[in-house]
């Protein structure tokens, strides 16, 4: 009986004869049918939703970069709103606008009469000084308000699209505006983020404003041209998103996907032409309905069927072999359903592996950052700590202390009763402090404790406790030491390095042990 339930057991070999046998007998007396009509309604709608899709993609895309750029130059405004009287610092920061990103081809800055104070990049400073007259300028100085014009000739005879944010003062007045400019027939932003569509079978995005004139188009000659004869374009002002069938102005049939810039107004159209899309299908679905049989289908439709049964819990388990480190990967490979035998053992195998791993790295990151003597964390342990408060911006309070007079414990005593003496002292900074401080051993015989949101005042009474707590506790065959300790606080929102911090607390600790230590300093 064991024998028999032995040879029972499913195994990979065992399966795969059995499809390879499956599939001469498939292959040997079935053959295809399909739907052309089906099969092309299936392909264009795919196409549609695929244009629809990536149009969408693009739209969101450009929205991002230019509600960026609107935030750059309103940053911008503001310093330039403090700074009118001084065209060199606004030349600077005209240039430090234009220099920081690839968002503009050029930056400018104009007052409330439209003249203009500053400009780059430098070939175009001999404008500065002239009154500008261009519709983009005209709108930006009557609306008043963030804006994206629509498209220009420029005074450099550049057909441009300006972004533009007012300037005004204090109470309120307004003093002009900080603007970038993309040359539409030039190379700039919207071409790096748009590029060329991903196929390379005929399909191509343009991108129009409200008005129908191409801002973006393969074929860089028709930028800045009026589209006619385009039933999308002509009513893509009041679309949201969507596909359309259309035939472009070219007289070509398109397979069409568009979305709009809402901050804008402009229309992103992904399209691909029909015939390119179904041309393949036409030919492979002659050369299937020559040489198949209707039975064809029903036997790729087995074989897949199977095939994919016996695969699918190879390839999960290879998916969670590739997310080991991933968190949720041990629940995942629980519920595969390995019902055969190679499966099972290759399935019990990276459960056993992710716990050993697990575990392992759990260790591993406990020793990197525990100093081993005391317990405490280390300055790996420290620097993380600091990190996560800076980039949470969250305040802290740091006190550094040291033993006074070690040196001669080491020397009087010998090594393991320093060693004796730090272990103390770790044990009471542990008693001294709240959950969730952290306790670092940064040296010999210093010592760093973190407080998160603690005050000033606060972590200056947990210093002093832990002081008195030190120096009434005996620790034999020493008798009593001493503490220094200086505290300092960062406030998180106020700007500067949490290093800072650190290093004002240690020279909060030196002036500590030069006023006779055994104290405590507040920076």
């Amino acid at each position: 009986m064991p024998h028999a339930k032995h040879g029972l057991r499913l195994d990979l070999r065992t399966l795969i004869l059995v499809l390879c046998a499956l599939t001469a007998l498939v292959m040997l007396c079935a053959s295809y049918f399909a739907s052309y009509r089906v099969q092309r309604q299936l392909l264009i709608d795919h196409s549609l939703e695929a244009n629809r899709v990536y149009a969408a993609k693009l739209a969101a895309i450009t929205e991002t970069f230019i509600g960026n750029a609107l935030q750059q130059l309103s940053f911008s405004a503001g310093v330039q709103g403090r700074q009118l009287a001084d065209a060199q610092a606004m030349q600077a920061e005209t240039d430090r606008v234009l220099g920081q990103s690839m968002a503009f081809n050029s930056t400018f800055v104009l007052d409330a009469d439209g003249v203009l104070l500053a400009i780059s990049p430098a070939p175009l400073r001999h404008l500065v000084g002239s009154r500008m007259q261009s519709p983009g300028v005209q709108e930006a100085l009557r609306e008043r308000r963030r804006l994206v014009s629509t498209p220009y000739v420029s005074a450099a005879d550049n057909l441009v699209v300006a972004l533009s944010q007012p300037i005004f003062d204090s109470s309120g007045r307004y003093l002009g505006y900080v603007g970038g400019s993309l040359y539409l027939r030039e190379r700039n932003i919207l071409n790096s983020l748009l590029g060329e569509h991903f196929y390379k079978d005929g399909s191509y995005l343009y991108v129009v404003d409200r008005n129908r004139r191409l801002l973006y188009h393969p074929d860089s000659q028709r930028v800045g041209t009026v589209v006619t004869g385009n039933t999308l374009v002509d009513q893509l002002a009041t679309l949201d998103s969507g596909t359309r069938q259309l035939i472009n102005s070219q007289g070509v049939e398109m397979l069409a996907g568009f979305a709009t810039v809402p901050s804008a107004g402009w229309g992103v159209v992904a399209q691909q032409p029909l015939a390119q899309t179904v041309t393949p299908l036409s030919h492979l679905v002659l050369n299937v309905v020559g040489t198949s049989a209707p039975l064809a289908l029903v036997g790729c439709l087995l074989l897949w069927w199977l095939a994919m049964t016996i695969a699918r819990p190879l390839w999960q388990l290879a998916a969670g072999a590739r997310s080991m480190d991933h968190a949720g990967t041990a629940e995942r490979l629980h519920r595969v359903r390995a019902w055969y035998f190679e499966a099972a053992e290759l399935k019990r195998a990276l459960l056993f592996g992710l716990n050993l791993l697990q575990e392992r790295i759990g260790r591993l990151n406990r020793d990197a950052q525990t100093d081993p003597l005391t317990g405490l964390g280390n300055r790996r342990s420290m620097e993380l700590s600091l990190s996560l408060l800076e980039a949470e911006r969250r305040a802290f309070a740091a006190i550094a202390l040291d033993i006074d007079h070690f040196k001669r414990v080491n020397d009087n005593h010998g090594h393991d009763v320093g060693d004796q003496v730090l272990r103390k002292l770790a044990e009471l900074m542990r008693r001294c402090c709240r959950e969730g401080d952290l306790l670092c051993r940064t040296g010999g015989e210093e010592f760093l404790m973190l407080l998160p949101g603690a005050s000033l005042e606060a972590a200056a009474a947990v210093a002093e406790r832990l002081r008195v707590t030190v120096q009434d506790t005996p620790v034999e065959p020493v008798g009593g030491v001493t503490i220094s300790l200086g505290v300092a606080r960062w406030d998180g929102e106020a700007g500067g390095e949490p290093a800072q911090v650190l290093g004002e607390a240690d020279r909060a600790l030196y002036r500590a042990k030069q006023e006779g230590r055994n104290r405590l300093v507040v920076a």
